[in-house]
């Protein structure tokens, strides 16, 4: 993990340029503003009816004070002590102690770029008013996102409730000046960065350590980047699976829409859709009208059902994102209309930790029937000429198995695995932050086995073509990988090439191509 990730599948548009301000007030931040801040720089602001709103939750906490009744992590203790009454004069000393301790992750940090979106995305929780915070935390928050810096989070170290408790501690310990940031891709003390860039850090007052720490917003954020990748990868599924329907000469059969209408799931409508597109025009289907080969394999038969599938599941774990990217996760919640402070269980990470795991299910899934469909593209000559002086694809799709073969251990769900914490206060976890991590690091195999579906299929056209183009879309983008990898016609070092094939993946170029010949695929 590093500052190099920030890149990786990032929409086209967005790649190294720098968006337009986002003005947070706790309910209008969007998916194309996650965009931005995970592949661009944007400027962020604390919006004025954000502030105004902030500042009357803040005179409720403030009004608590003077009462003898006990508010959970305002004048008491946290977890299994939140019975212990803190006296008046300790309560700022309180929630430093709550981020000193809390502030123990461990393990790799995350890439710069997701740790930015998790400021970002617990900026705009407290910029929602019901946390009870001075508004000067939140403007710190942006402030530091504007100049670069970026605290440096442990990956490691959450059970997703109460929230991500020991990551979001290392951004409340950026707040106070303390712990260590990247600055501009290079990791520093904060107080060095501060010092640098004119930022000062903050003494927190009562309850405002808890409220930077209490929610789900590191989960939040490592979900949102799997989200993204998740969706070009979709796309990219469908395009290797028409390429290597059309060089292994298979049917288009399956893939016509009164077939598929017997079965109406939207997912295998939409990639039944976008195959009878990339196929349009092919005269390699039309040479082999009159062979005798009577079903296709259920790697290249299936395709909308288990595409289709997976992006069923992707439009969950979408579904649910969205919602929580503008919810209040902090705990306890302050309304400034009633004067109440409750108590409640929003800091939970289970709606995340179930959309990362259906999502992990999906993922795996299409990378098991791209390994399946190179497995019958390269029986039995492994795709090449002189097969026996030369073994083709023979370890790429070995390769492909292993990969395939991690991703089943990392598909069980984390969210069956809840441990109890805090002296069984916190008796049910979610487990999302292992949940989003998890996805990713499948995702991240998908993608590289996707790269070798990607050569292996364009190899399939070169040696069953017999020059005759296939459909418009596969042709595009045969042309386009072929204009920078060529055929393999002997054995080489293809580890070269297999890496740049990865490149096209990541950077979700093929698709970009592919829709440019043919029009937007669907989801």
């Amino acid at each position: 993990m590093g500052t190099a990730d920030a890149k990786l599948f990032a929409p086209l548009g967005c790649r190294d340029k720098k968006m337009n301000t986002i003005s947070i007030n706790g309910s209008n931040l969007t998916p194309d503003q996650v965009k931005e801040c995970l592949y661009a720089l944007p400027k962020i602001q604390l919006a004025l009816d954000a502030r105004e709103r902030m500042l009357r939750s803040r005179q409720v906490v403030e009004e608590s004070l003077k009462s003898d009744r006990p508010v959970y992590g305002v004048n008491t203790g946290f977890g299994k002590l939140a019975t212990t009454r803190i006296a008046p004069d300790q309560l700022s000393k309180i929630q430093e102690n709550l981020v000193y301790s809390h502030a123990v992750g461990v393990g790799e940090p995350l890439p710069e770029n997701v740790s930015r979106l998790a400021v970002l995305l617990r900026a705009n929780v407290l910029a929602g008013g019901y946390s009870g915070v001075r508004p000067e935390i939140v403007s710190l928050l942006c402030e530091c996102i504007n100049k670069g810096v970026t605290p440096v989070i442990p990956c490691q170290g959450s059970v997703g409730a109460s929230g991500d408790l020991a990551p979001l501690a290392h951004i409340a310990l950026m707040v106070m000046g303390e712990g260590e940031v990247w600055h501009l891709g290079t990791r520093k003390k904060t107080g060095d960065a501060f010092a640098h860039t004119g930022l000062k850090g903050l003494s927190l007052e009562a309850k405002e350590g808890l409220s930077l720490i209490n929610g789900t917003q590191v989960s939040l954020a490592i979900a949102w980047d799997v989200l993204l990748q998740a969706e070009t990868l979709m796309k990219l599924a469908d395009i290797n699976a028409a390429v290597s329907i059309e060089g292994d000469l298979a049917s288009f059969q399956p893939f016509e829409e009164a077939l598929i209408l017997l079965r109406p799931h939207p997912g295998a409508l939409a990639t039944a859709s976008n195959l009878r597109k990339m196929f349009a025009g092919s005269e390699l289907n039309v040479s082999h009208h009159d062979c005798l080969r009577v079903q296709d394999p259920y790697s290249l038969r299936c395709v909308p059902q288990v595409h289709g599938m997976a992006k069923e599941a992707f439009l969950f774990a979408q579904k649910i994102l969205k919602i929580e990217l503008n919810a209040t996760t902090d705990n306890p919640l302050v309304f400034a209309e009633t004067g109440k402070i409750l108590s409640g269980g929003n800091f939970h990470g289970e709606p995340i930790a179930l959309a990362m795991d259906t999502l992990s299910l999906a993922l795996a899934e299409l990378g098991s029937i791209s390994e399946r469909r190179v497995a019958v593209l390269i029986d039995p000559i492994f795709l090449i000429q002189d097969a026996g002086l030369n073994s083709g694809f023979m370890i790429p799709q070995v390769v492909m198995s292993a990969l395939v073969s991690e991703n089943k251990t990392l598909a069980h769900p984390a969210i069956v695995d809840s441990i109890p914490t805090s002296g069984g206060q916190e008796d049910h976890v979610s487990m999302s932050t292992w949940a989003a991590r998890k996805a990713k690091q499948i995702a991240n195999n998908v993608g590289k086995i996707l790269s070798i579906e990607l050569l292996a299929a364009c190899q399939a056209i070169d040696l069953n073509g017999q020059g005759k183009k296939p459909g418009k879309g596969v042709h595009a983008l045969h042309q386009y990988v072929r204009e920078r990898i060529p055929m393999l016609k002997e054995d080489r070092h293809l580890s070269a090439q297999l890496e740049v094939a990865y490149q096209l993946i990541e950077t979700g170029i093929p698709v970009s191509i592919v829709e440019k010949s043919i029009g937007v695929l669907e989801i």
